[in-house]
């Protein structure tokens, strides 16, 4: 590029000058952009009264010092409130009119809720992160979730923290990873919805906390799709994509994804053909694209659909194109794993019975380490009734299979983790033994990263 710009000078005139346009167009994003974001604006009121105190204007430092306080009072910015009572006892030494004491006991106080808020704020994190990667596909207990209650009941003795709006926002976000985890979606469902309601009431969501208002409705769809409440979900979720266009659009992108999510959730159940057409439409969404793992979310579910449809063929050809995309190594292992014996199911529906045992192999090989844990027994057990089915090929499988058949579905009855895979093992089972089984419509649920 440089030589371009610069066919017979040297490449630092062009890094010059690069890093000159980088400079002007900051400034001027900074100066278009400070007053749409209130924590912006807050930052440069602290920065202009730092201006004024090093240009010995103690007045006019302390007048824009003000603004700033008050500002992050009103949306509980406790880590601006630090930096600023920490620039007040610093001016103090400057203007008699300033009691240091005031301010060192309100930068007390004020450390005190911060240091609670991080400690949510880490736990969360980890959970977050950890539910992100798996995609509710985990096999194993997460022991974030332990430490998190235990958290959560020391704060709840304190009435005087939890009834601050910030803290109270972030002890929803905890209770809601703690009962998602534990897959308590019925008390969820109440929880979350009772939650927004009072929070709708008391008028406490506003453009600073507007992150938090699209997360809990985020949960409260994805919790209703689980306990079969169909229509409440899309209800809620056209006030999800309602909420979205709320102050120009402020987090339109970053909940794009999971708005989308909550439909093809619930047109995997009540129109397949709708829920393809708007995967086909969103996969090339330039918006999304920049949302981790979005490839996976759109191949994986357009090969669970066309799976449901009976269109085979077209759903290997979904997850050979999930396959090649890097997104899909940089997903957890257990997710993967799941993903491979989804695959076996499919191979055999469209009788590739030779492919199939080779893959058992291969998968076993492969996810070694996963194969050998207590916890995956039932994967495990999955692939040697599959292999012992494909050996049968078109033939009636005989009585001891039909039998096994029997006993891992009816063990799946008292298993919880079976609305953890890709497609329900059991259930397909159960459409080749013709075996009765109530069919259950609880999915993954994407969770929003705060």
């Amino acid at each position: 590029m440089w030589r371009i710009c610069y066919p017979e000078g040297t490449k630092n005139n062009y890094y010059r000058l690069r890093n000159r346009l980088i400079e002007e167009i900051m400034r001027a994003m900074t100066l278009q952009y400070f007053d749409k974001d209130e924590t912006n604006y807050i930052m440069y009121f602290t920065a202009t009264s730092k201006l004024y105190f090093n240009r010995n204007k103690f007045r006019l430092s302390e007048y824009f010092l003000k603004k700033a306080e008050g500002r992050a009072t009103n949306i509980n910015a406790h880590e601006l409130l630090d930096i600023i009572y920490s620039d007040f006892i610093k001016l103090s030494h400057e203007l008699v009119s300033i009691n240091p004491e005031r301010y060192i006991e309100l930068r007390k106080q004020n450390a005190e809720q911060l240091k609670n808020l991080r400690l949510i704020d880490d736990i969360l994190a980890v959970v977050n992160y950890r539910l992100k990667i798996n995609q509710n596909f985990s096999s194993s207990e997460n022991p974030i979730v332990e430490l998190l209650e235990k958290t959560l009941e020391d704060f709840s003795a304190d009435k005087e923290i939890i009834n601050t709006p910030v803290l109270r926002l972030k002890i929803v976000q905890g209770v809601s990873q703690i009962m998602l985890q534990k897959r308590e979606y019925e008390s969820l469902e109440g929880y979350l919805i009772n939650a927004y309601d009072e929070f709708v009431k008391e008028k406490l969501f506003n453009k600073s906390n507007h992150n938090n208002k699209l997360q809990m409705l985020t949960y409260i769809v994805n919790t209703l799709f689980a306990n079969d409440k169909l229509d409440e979900s899309l209800n809620y979720a056209a006030k999800l994509k309602e909420s979205m266009d709320e102050y120009g659009k402020l987090l339109y992108d970053k909940y794009a994804f999971f708005y989308y999510n909550a439909l093809v959730l619930n047109y995997s159940v009540t129109n397949i053909d709708k829920g393809i057409e708007l995967l086909e439409g969103i996969r090339d969404n330039e918006s999304l694209k920049n949302t981790p793992f979005y490839e996976v979310f759109v191949y994986l579910n357009l090969a669970i659909f066309w799976f449901k449809k009976e269109n085979f063929h077209a759903s290997i050809k979904q997850l050979n194109k999930l396959y090649q995309h890097e997104s899909f190594e940089a997903a957890d292992e257990t997710l993967r794993f799941k993903i491979a014996i989804a695959e076996l199911i499919i191979r055999y529906e469209i009788k590739d019975y030779e492919f199939l045992e080779r893959r058992i192999h291969q998968i076993k090989k492969e996810f070694r380490d996963l194969v050998r844990k207590d916890e995956n027994v039932r994967e495990k057990n999955f692939m040697t009734l599959l292999k012992d089915m494909a050996a049968f090929q078109d033939v009636k499988f005989t009585i001891p299979l039909k039998k096994d058949i029997k006993e891992f579905i009816l063990a799946s009855r008292h298993d919880s983790k079976d609305d953890a895979e890709v497609i329900n093992y059991s259930n397909w089972l159960q459409s080749k033994v013709k075996i009765d089984k109530k069919k259950s419509h609880e999915e993954d649920i994407i969770i929003p990263e705060d």
